[in-house]
């Protein structure tokens, strides 16, 4: 699926200006009651550790909306691919949950580096207990600000097929055929094998049949059933040349067939269906050999 522009403009920031409000607040604060809080050291730290938070958010804030506007007016006049406004917001969250830690320390009146050099070696071991998830949401963030998929691309990886609905930092979360939510590990997108079967779409498409060999003498009678059923379908190019019906594999007693057709649209929901359709005309074919001979 091809992304548009505009569709990733940024939404009024309500949060932002929540913020900048709040700040205001704590600001008029600290100017009015000054003396009251000098006599009040809890809540002087606590006003301290809002600010820690508070401000750095903001100019997170200002700067995520200034970067989406440019990027979306540098993209203006051209569909794009990939998930940059996604990565941005994913990566803006993670620095303001770091900000609201370093802001809870400094509430409590605790020295964030000195807090940090003392986990140090507990930080480590987290590290290589979380390395799986760790290199997940790195592959994530990769995924995000990549153009090699976007969210409603189909695409297959290792043995997983589905449409993209998210990506978090944790997994690419797909949707199958069966309307069901895989879970896929980040990191398979680039030790597995990956396909984006939406990367380059086209009209042409495949259907693969088997028959028994004694339906396969008529294979004359096959294409001409098959010609006569498709030809007119409003879904079906009707270009004689574009009806290809080849043989793949000869075997003991059956046959393999290839159909190389071209659709109206490169639906990947309509190539299925056709393809079904098609099948369903192939086994009423066999039917009719078998019950005759």
């Amino acid at each position: 699926m091809i992304a548009k522009a505009e569709d990733n403009k940024p939404k009024f920031p309500y949060v932002f200006f929540l913020k900048v409000l709040f700040v205001i607040g704590l600001l008029a604060a600290d100017y009015y009651f000054k003396a009251e809080l000098s006599r009040e050291a809890d809540i002087k730290q606590v006003m301290r550790g809002l600010y820690t938070f508070l401000i750095p958010s903001i100019f997170l804030s200002f700067v995520r909306f200034i970067v989406i506007v440019l990027y979306n007016a540098r993209h203006k006049h051209r569909a794009v691919r990939g998930n940059f406004v996604l990565g941005v917001n994913r990566l803006t969250a993670v620095l303001n949950v770091v900000f609201g830690l370093i802001a809870l320390l400094v509430s409590f009146g605790i020295n964030p580096k000195d807090f940090i050099t003392g986990l140090t070696i507990v930080a480590m071991a987290i590290a290589v207990l979380f390395r799986d998830y760790i290199t997940n949401m790195i592959s994530g963030l990769i995924v995000m600000f990549s153009e090699q998929l976007s969210v409603g691309d189909r695409i297959k990886v290792g043995e997983h097929r589905g449409r993209i609905v998210d990506i978090t930092f944790a997994n690419l979360v797909l949707q199958d055929e069966e309307d069901d939510i895989i879970m896929v590990p980040n990191n398979l997108v680039f030790t597995a094998t990956f396909m984006n079967l939406s990367a380059h779409q086209s009209t042409l498409f495949t259907v693969r049949f088997e028959l028994p060999l004694l339906a396969s003498l008529h294979i004359e009678e096959l294409e001409q059933a098959l010609k006569d059923s498709l030809t007119t379908h409003p879904n079906l190019s009707d270009k004689p040349e574009d009806f290809q019906l080849k043989v793949i594999e000869l075997g003991k007693d059956f046959v393999r067939y290839k159909l190389d057709l071209h659709a109206v649209s490169n639906s990947n929901r309509m190539h299925r269906q056709l393809e079904n359709e098609i099948l369903k005309e192939v086994i009423k074919f066999e039917r009719s050999v078998l019950k005759s001979s």
